[in-house]
């Protein structure tokens, strides 16, 4: 086993950092690594014959979508079912042949002769997983390492975890219905260049920020797709306190399956709440028109273990982050779906969940309401922007001073206070804009207004980091600047893939002073963050007093 893909893996003093052990930090064993490890080397494989096919004019949509599913399944904290990887591997070899069968077949209609292919485009598992953890060295990113030097190896590691996260989002955009075909063949051309092994530091580096723009617009794509199907989020004060009776609770990330949970739960007495990543589901119209949807249970990912053993009810993780479930004994009351796995936790793959509605039925729920206590979400890009002249003469007139945005990952490790004081420190005459988990370390505190415009605006979760984009942007036309320009400061936590993704995308959209932490990621080496330093000054967190004192006079 290696892994050195999140913020929580081993660190040392030499480059052996990351997790080399019987079972990783995050609780995922060395098998279920190592079969990861090889589905993602045949979904290289896959990339190879449908880059190809897609350059010469072939439809990969299906292809691509098989590959995102995949790809997600192998993000940190998302499945850790061993089994559910042997399928996933035996699915990889079949669509592999239908990749490899439509490039050839796209060869003959245009005249040309195919490319034989090697490497991961004919690798063929053994057929007992015994063999194939025998043969798990092959698909490591960093069996070469002492040729082409751990610089190359950081790179490499770069762009596979960026394009992680960006498959993550693809497939999010998928289940909401949102695909494109020029979106399908970039990511499989960058998996292609991933598949060869690529040693060029410059070309690594350009490919990088090309995953960034790609993951610009699979996000611009998410959002597109979310707001059509439910609306565009709405200022909504969401209770965050329990209500008396039976009850589920739904995390991660997955609006649909939360739809679908509220239509099967029409009438039968259940109340619903959200979790983690899925509070900002409560502030879309086609959601919270759902009067069951009483409000939110519980903070960020890392206190599942305690919540979720206090929660009295059925509870469905939709998507990351999932965290051992047996070991404060709600296993048998929890359920997956989606990419999400654990052994012996019952999945839901066909959209009905009415195992979910006994589960919940058959537990005592809330005795009694809880004293109510809310918070207000729902200011994303739509509801941000329609005051626009507001916040604009605000900033003109020196009411507002500076922009935070202060969000990302939450995580367990020592160090993410950090982000509470933080945004709990800023200047009165300043504006937070946060999203993603990592606001539950703040979204409690009473931030007050500035002459009406609250001064924690929660943009959403991880998925709708376009809104925050795309509220900077908006700011920046206005005043006829770039972003950089702007008095806007962004403080991001990370934590996994999809943290990747975007910083990609902040990169490539040429955005600077981004300060990054609780600590920069293993796999980059010093060389490499030194180029990110001297290019875009990016920098880790520190003091957060001294940040946002020096934020406020770079500014000036």
């Amino acid at each position: 086993m290696f892994c050195i893909q999140c913020e929580q893996t081993l660190r040392s003093s030499h480059r052996a950092d990351g997790c080399r052990l019987a079972r990783g930090i995050c609780g995922k064993d060395a098998t279920t690594a190592d079969l990861q490890d090889l589905l993602v080397y045949l979904v290289e494989g896959i990339a190879m014959y449908g880059a190809r096919a897609y350059r010469l004019g072939a439809d990969v949509s299906e292809i691509e979508g098989f590959v995102n599913f995949a790809m997600f399944t192998t993000l940190t904290n998302v499945n850790f079912d061993a089994a559910r990887f042997d399928e996933l591997i035996d699915q990889a070899v079949a669509v592999r042949d239908r990749a490899r069968a439509l490039y050839e077949n796209t060869c003959r209609s245009k005249g040309e002769i195919p490319e034989q292919l090697s490497g991961a485009a004919t690798w063929l598992p053994p057929a007992t997983r015994e063999e194939r953890l025998a043969q798990a060295s092959v698909s490591s990113l960093e069996l070469d390492r002492d040729t082409v030097g751990d610089d190359v190896i950081g790179l490499r590691l770069l762009l596979l975890y960026g394009l992680k996260g960006c498959a993550a989002y693809a497939e999010h955009a998928k289940v909401l219905g949102g695909e494109d075909g020029a979106i399908a063949g970039e990511m499989l051309e960058h998996l292609d260049f991933l598949a060869s092994r690529p040693t060029d530091i410059q070309a690594l580096l350009d490919r990088a920020m090309a995953v960034g723009q790609l993951n610009f617009r699979v996000m611009e794509l998410l959002d597109a797709a979310g707001t059509g199907r439910f609306g565009h989020p709405e200022p909504t004060q969401v209770r965050v306190t329990p209500i008396k009776g039976k009850c589920i609770l739904v995390s991660g990330h997955d609006m649909v399956d939360l739809e679908a949970i509220l239509k099967q739960t029409e009438g039968k007495g259940i109340n619903v709440y959200t979790h983690g990543e899925l509070l900002p589901a409560t502030a879309y119209p086609g959601l919270k028109k759902y009067p069951h949807l009483v409000g939110n249970y519980g903070t960020a990912w890392q206190n599942q273990k305690d919540e979720f053993a206090r929660f009295p009810g059925a509870v469905v993780m939709t998507s990351n982050c999932l965290m051992d479930p047996f070991e404060n004994d709600y296993g048998h009351r929890l359920f997956t779906s989606g990419p999400v796995g654990w052994a012996n936790v019952r999945h839901i793959d066909n959209g009905d969940f009415s195992p979910v509605v006994e589960a919940a039925l058959a537990e005592p729920g809330f005795a009694e309401d809880h004293i109510e206590q809310y918070i207000t979400n729902g200011f994303a890009h739509n509801s941000v922007m329609g005051v626009a002249d507001t916040v604009v003469d605000a900033i003109k007139q020196g009411a507002i001073k500076h922009f935070f945005v202060v969000g990302g990952c939450d995580g367990a490790n020592p160090g993410r206070n950090y982000y509470t004081d933080f945004a709990e420190n800023t200047p009165d005459d300043t504006v937070v804009l946060t999203l993603g988990c990592g606001k539950y370390r703040f979204n409690r505190h009473d931030f007050g207004d500035i002459g009406g415009i609250p001064r924690l605006l929660d943009v959403g979760q991880c998925n709708d980091t376009y809104s925050a984009l795309k509220i900077a942007l908006a700011l920046a036309d206005a005043f006829e600047c770039g972003v950089n320009d702007l008095p806007l400061t962004l403080v991001i936590s990370w934590f996994e893939q999809k943290a990747a993704a975007v910083l990609l995308t902040l990169l490539s959209l040429g955005i600077t002073n981004i300060h990054l932490g609780p600590t920069l990621p293993a796999f980059l080496t010093p060389n490499l963050l030194g180029v990110l330093v001297d290019k875009f000054q990016l920098q880790p967190v520190g003091d957060a007093r001294e940040d946002i004192q020096k934020a406020m006079k770079l500014a000036s």
